[in-house]
């Protein structure tokens, strides 16, 4: 069954009881940020290619205050740890793994010339973690947007969005590309994030007709992208490009793949062939909404999903049955594409499809993964909701 998303406003109001609870402090400003999903265009942001997210209604918030010294005191709902680290000196990274996060966005901002003043902060969070929905991005974009509010200033939201990209190729060593942390900060209610990677420029497309529900299976493989996998996958794009002996996979064509296949071996080659089917597959994507063409999705969606199964082997079995099973249902049962996202090695699936059936969807999903696995999914549904804001500054 579909669960129910909790209310941005219930969260707030939590985190600022937890700031109390922990800290012994009153929240004088509240953030927030949302995770996201990619509905196409997966392990192309590095590439140069074209993505297309949007931010989902599952949100990091972080209350807090200033405290009149030196220390960041920050606790969180998933750990009993306090992490305490001095923010008038250059951030270096240090225990607990998740305040890197932090420490990487109060670098950014460090490097900028901001004097960061000590602060007390809670951070809750609804975006399930390890489940492909950028919840890191979202800390970042939090955190960021926090600061912002404790500094009395407005950064570029551009601006904002790679200062988080870098806190996470500093901090978490994850060579992300610019999808997730621009899905969180750029989101709005009702449009997908198109960006062209190549540019560094956000389009936003509309996604308005509420007959469409994008359905969110959290397979509960979770992934790490820091283990590796990540990095080797973007050093085979590296390497297949320099190969073909382009500047940018835009001007990569199918046949400059398959015409240098042997030069590139095995698994290179096959590397090079999603990405470049993966870039042409997000624009014909692009131009089948603005159509309103629902019917071009599913076959574009399947393709994505299979190449990054087999070319790019990112997915795994969980998240390959979660596809099938919808793919099953099909379009008589209200499933218009389904596909996995995120960086993969586990996570979420997602299934566009009629906002009508999606409770129906959502459990056959349930029903069908369970007896296929053995593992309950966590399952929801989002449309595209607000970026990375300020909720409260008093």
């Amino acid at each position: 069954m579909l669960q129910i998303n909790p209310n941005l406003a219930d969260l707030v109001a939590d985190a600022a009881a937890g700031l109390r609870d922990r800290l012994n402090a009153t929240a004088s400003i509240t953030a927030a940020a949302p995770g996201r999903v990619n509905l196409i265009g997966e392990h192309i942001d590095y590439c140069d290619g074209f993505v297309m997210p949007f931010a989902i209604d599952r949100y990091i918030v972080i209350a807090g205050c200033a405290n009149g010294t030196k220390d960041a005191r920050v606790a969180t709902a998933l750990d009993g740890e306090i992490a305490v680290f001095d923010v008038s000196v250059p951030q270096q990274e240090a225990a607990p793994k998740w305040s890197n996060y932090l420490r990487g966005v109060i670098a950014g901002f460090q490097a900028k010339g901001y004097h960061i003043p000590g602060f007390d902060a809670y951070i809750i969070s609804s975006i399930p973690g390890g489940a492909g929905l950028s919840s890191s991005a979202a800390l970042e974009c939090a955190m960021a947007t926090f600061l912002e509010g404790l500094l009395d200033t407005v950064m570029d939201t551009r601006e904002k969005a790679l200062l988080c990209q870098k806190a996470e190729h500093d901090f978490a060593h994850v060579p992300c590309g610019i999808m997730d942390q621009f899905a969180s900060a750029f989101g709005k209610a009702n449009r997908l994030v198109l960006i062209d990677c190549q540019s560094g420029e956000p389009e936003l497309v509309p996604f308005e007709n509420p007959d469409l529900t994008v359905i969110i299976a959290n397979t509960m493989v979770h992934h790490e992208l820091s283990d590796g996998g990540y990095a080797a996958r973007r050093k085979h794009t590296e390497d297949g490009l320099a190969i073909i002996g382009k500047k940018s996979w835009r001007e990569v064509t199918e046949s400059d793949v398959t015409g240098a296949w042997d030069r590139l071996g095995d698994p290179v080659n096959r590397r090079s062939r999603h990405v470049v089917g993966e870039i042409a597959r997000t624009q014909a994507a692009a131009t089948a909404l603005e159509k309103n063409d629902f019917g071009s999705l599913g076959p574009l969606m399947a393709a994505s999903h299979d190449s990054l199964r087999d070319d790019f082997e990112v997915s795994c079995k969980e998240l390959d049955i979660m596809v099938e099973i919808a793919r099953n249902i099909g379009s008589v049962g209200g499933v218009i594409g389904a596909r996995m996202t995120g960086g993969g090695f586990g996570g979420s699936t997602v299934t566009l499809c009629q906002s009508s059936k999606a409770a129906e969807i959502a459990a056959t999903l349930a029903a069908e993964y369970i007896a296929a696995t053995g593992i309950t999914p966590q399952i929801f549904a989002s449309r595209p909701s607000q970026g990375a804001h300020l909720v409260f500054k008093s």
